[in-house]
């Protein structure tokens, strides 16, 4: 009898242990091809998991597929720039010099689409270009992206190539505006697209004359390499924040505070730390953010 009932017993814990565990919100992440969005993907995993939440991160995405992704609720949560939405996703053109309009601009926009920006991180990925060292030491004179234009222009038949990323070369936001905005003397000649990561290796194998980087990647200093200023105010803000599905936070409104902290966490040059730990370093992104979480408590960094 007490056999009987011990078993009993135990079933029932079964079942509640199972039933607990298929009650336990799945939060699914998306992440885009570069090596910040996996490391967000990541601190944004980790850290739901300690608070109860099952995670799952989708990475390697395109910037287009996943928007569509996240507009269609095949994903809950995306880490996004705000000048990626402005331009990119809801077409605005003019250009915003203030960060704190940008972001409530794009968060009543993209709210029509069901989707919410939290709290923002006090970091901004913003576009830049760069110089490699060689080039930096030979052309002491470029600063600014119109002293770039000037060379390229006196240098033409020298042929200087630019590299870019793919999804740069063809974003509204990307080389046609620059080029339209400057005016640059940038063919098609000139051009080589590629991977991101592989336009931080031909700067720093001097093997284009400038490059399209990004301002909180870690390669820069590791790197040696020269940022031109924007002198035009092409490039909008790239403040990053969490943005969820409204759907999602009105099933789980704790979110919007549980994310709070480890957005405000993050700032220039902390995520500078973390790409370089990264890329220069080739540590797993995963190990990158259970390192930072295990030496920064969100909890006690805000409390």
């Amino acid at each position: 009898m007490k056999k009987a009932i011990a078993l009993l017993l135990g079933a029932v814990l079964l079942s509640a242990g199972f039933a607990q565990a298929a009650e336990k919100p799945l939060i699914r992440i998306g992440a885009r091809v570069f090596t910040e969005q996996t490391i967000l993907a990541e601190l944004t995993s980790q850290y739901l998991k300690t608070h109860g939440y099952d995670t799952r991160i989708t990475g390697g995405l395109g910037s287009n597929l996943a928007r569509q992704a996240h507009e269609t609720g095949q994903l809950d949560l995306m880490w996004e720039y705000t000048g990626v939405s402005l331009v990119s996703y809801n077409h605005i053109e003019e250009r915003m010099p203030d960060p704190a309009a940008t972001y409530a601009l794009v968060k009543q926009l993209d709210a029509k689409k069901g989707l919410v920006w939290l709290t923002p991180s006090r970091f901004s990925n913003t576009y830049a270009l760069g110089l490699p060292r060689e080039v930096a030491e030979a052309y002491p004179q470029i600063n600014t992206i119109s002293d770039l234009n000037q060379v390229l222009r006196d240098e033409k038949k020298r042929n200087h190539l630019v590299a870019l990323d793919t999804e740069f070369a063809n974003r509204p936001d990307g080389l046609v505006g620059l080029k339209e905005m400057y005016d640059l003397q940038v063919g098609r000649e000139n051009i080589r697209q590629m991977d991101g990561g592989l336009v931080y290796t031909a700067l720093r194998n001097n093997q284009a004359f400038c490059g399209l980087v990004y301002t909180t990647d870690g390669r820069l200093a590791a790197f040696g390499l020269k940022l031109l200023k924007d002198d035009k105010h092409y490039f909008p803000d790239y403040t990053a924040a969490p943005v969820i599905r409204q759907q999602v936070l009105d099933a789980h409104p704790e979110l919007a505070t549980l994310l709070k902290p480890l957005a405000e966490a993050l700032d220039d040059e902390t995520m500078r730390q973390l790409s370089a730990k990264a890329d220069v370093e080739h540590r797993a992104p995963s190990a990158v953010a259970a390192e930072f979480l295990r030496e920064h408590p969100i909890s006690e960094v805000h409390p």
